[in-house]
């Protein structure tokens, strides 16, 4: 339930920034960055949130804060706790990533600005999660920035179709 409280506030914000904004530029553009907002939403729910209910905790210090693991890989190499699941789960997590972004501006449709992005936001929870009490590590960043560049490969692929499905919204 706490975590309600930041979805609220995340729909707020959309309402209350980007939905006219969005809305203005047309249907397309209101559907591909909608799509990636509410992507990056549940990307939060699953790494983050909640949030604003853990903030008087922050200030009074009662989430002790880890430090990253810095070496990549180490839980396979240990074989310690679901390691493969947790490979597979970062991959699978950016791969919307790496296929929405090229379509939300077309000055990120290059596989550099791509990486880029996905390792900003990979690192951005990265550092955030041991303030939610949650560990945090190397692999992970590794795991999304891939999984951002499967999700960009898809989009080469299917391009065209993304192209024919956003024109048909934007002339609807």
């Amino acid at each position: 339930m706490k975590e309600l409280v930041d979805f609220v506030v995340l729909i707020i914000i959309y309402f209350w920034k980007f939905y006219k904004k969005w809305k203005e530029k047309g249907r397309d553009v209101l559907f591909v960055n909608t799509l990636m907002y509410i992507y990056l939403s549940f990307v939060l729910f699953f790494t983050l949130m909640p949030i604003l209910t853990r903030i008087p905790f922050l200030y009074f210090h009662q989430c002790p804060y880890e430090p990253m693991n810095l070496v990549p890989f180490i839980d396979i190499l240990m074989r310690r706790g679901d390691f493969l699941r947790q490979v597979v789960l970062n991959v699978i997590m950016m791969i919307p990533f790496g296929f929405l972004l090229p379509l939300t501006n077309k000055n990120n449709a290059k596989i550099s600005k791509v990486i880029f992005y996905a390792f900003l936001v990979s690192l951005s929870i990265e550092l955030l999660q041991p303030f939610n009490g949650r560990s945090s590590d190397i692999t992970d960043i590794i795991t999304n920035v891939t999984g951002g560049m499967i999700g960009y490969v898809m989009y080469l692929i299917f391009k065209p179709l993304s192209i024919k499905i956003l024109n048909y919204i934007g002339r609807r």
